[in-house]
């Protein structure tokens, strides 16, 4: 069999894999807990699946997830009714599934291929009501909102950055566009790379070598937004797993002292490995137990740099957690909005006259956004807010989305992401 054949056979949806997509969209629409979360727990319990069948029950479920507006216009009770929902899903993804379905189930594939969907907002867009009555309280319009929907329905591509401690864009560019098709450079920041298809680069010599990191354009915008220099004393105040931080060590040429803080010892412990493949030792890693942990006192006012990428409802990131959307709500959202005014105001403390603060969420939300760095100016006049377009502009980064850098899946083909910036003036 040829190796094409081979890779079509393996990727086709069989009875096996779809009665294994029924169990665990059973699990997954709850929306209890991450999809991927579940997902990883269930083939744990399931050792036998292979990495094909891993890959293609997950793609349908994850297909699921992005369509599930539409699958609700036809089976209301889908959460019960798994085995049609990922029927539903196939289809919606441009799959034949009536080869698998049963008498009932053609006729409901049918039906679904002969409604139109683009008379409602929330099925043309795939946004559930709560979210575009959000947005549309926040000015977004009914266009907007369905150029976002649709594009948020779209797997998210490949971005790497350049690590500039250890290469060039122009160098890797041309390497990278003759391995893998339709690869190009970033249209907005200057070390980024979007990789065509999705291929699995951790064996390849450039990442394994530390001169590519995985990150989203947006991701790569707000470090430069930061605009940490050498010797300086930077704090990544969430730093997750670290791509920002690695991202900023670049920018610092590996000089001066960054703090990566975060709360889960577990998102930190990716750091470590990152950091030695990227060739910086600059850079101190540190749980802390809440925003508020009496360890970040010595750094009060010390700070060149600060960087807020603040815990958030992730709405901008919808490409790769489809969930999300149903996993929070208004309440959900409120609650994320006290806890960002907590974390911003305690990073605050961190920065020296003449520093500056960088304030950001991967979330579309106008409450975790415009409203919240806002509210932080009124209540801390010894900040004042710097246009996030002239600091881009500075850097011929030909971007200007306005005095806050907002980014949006629909607009600019990257996560969803909001950046204020402001200097302490005392």
């Amino acid at each position: 069999m040829p190796p094409f054949a081979r890779r079509c056979l393996f990727s086709l949806m069989t009875p096996a894999r779809l009665a294994h997509t029924a169990a665990v969209l059973a699990e997954v629409l709850a929306f209890e807990r991450p999809a991927d979360a579940l997902l990883a727990a269930y083939w744990r319990r399931h050792p036998k699946l292979g990495r094909q069948d891993r890959h293609r029950i997950a793609e349908t479920v994850f297909a699921a997830l992005r369509h599930y507006q539409k699958i609700l216009a036809l089976l209301p009770d889908a959460p019960r009714h798994t085995r049609a929902a990922a029927l539903l899903a196939l289809q919606f993804g441009g799959e034949d599934a009536a080869a698998l379905a049963d008498e009932a189930e053609r006729e409901l594939l049918k039906r679904a291929a002969q409604t139109d969907f683009s008379g409602c907002l929330n099925t043309a867009s795939e946004l559930p009501q709560w979210l575009t009555d959000t947005l549309r309280a926040g000015g977004w319009d009914d266009a907007r909102m369905l150029a976002f929907g649709r594009s948020s329905a779209q797997s998210a591509p490949l971005d790497l950055r350049v690590n500039t401690l250890k290469a060039r864009r122009s160098k890797i560019l041309p390497q990278l566009q003759a391995e893998f098709a339709g690869t190009a450079a970033t249209p907005y920041a200057p070390h980024g790379i979007r990789i065509g298809g999705k291929p699995s680069l951790a064996g390849h010599p450039l990442f394994a070598g530390g001169a590519l990191e995985v990150q989203d354009e947006g991701s790569q915008l707000l470090a430069l937004l930061l605009g940490a220099r050498r010797g300086e004393t930077v704090v990544d105040f969430c730093a997750g797993a670290g791509g920002k931080t690695l991202a900023i060590g670049a920018q610092m040429a590996g000089s001066g002292r960054i703090y990566a803080f975060d709360t889960a010892e577990k998102r930190l412990a990716n750091i470590k490995p990152r950091l030695e493949r990227a060739g910086l030792t600059n850079v101190r890693v540190e749980r802390i137990a809440h925003e508020h942990d009496a360890r970040l006192q010595r750094l009060a006012g010390k700070a060149d740099r600060v960087l807020v990428d603040a815990p958030c409802s992730g709405m901008g990131t919808l490409r790769r957690q489809p969930d999300l959307k149903y996993r929070h709500n208004p309440d959900s959202v409120a609650e994320l909005v006290r806890l960002q005014q907590s974390v911003l105001a305690a990073a605050a403390q961190l920065v020296r006259p003449g520093g500056r603060l960088v304030y950001a969420t991967c979330s579309v939300l106008p409450a975790e956004n415009a409203a919240q760095a806002a509210a932080f100016l009124a209540a801390h006049p010894d900040f004042a807010e710097l246009d996030a377009a002239d600091i881009l502009r500075a850097q011929k980064i030909p971007l200007d989305t306005g005095r806050f850098l907002e980014l949006d899946t629909g607009r600019h083909s990257t996560d969803g992401f909001f950046a204020a910036v402001m200097e302490r003036r005392r």
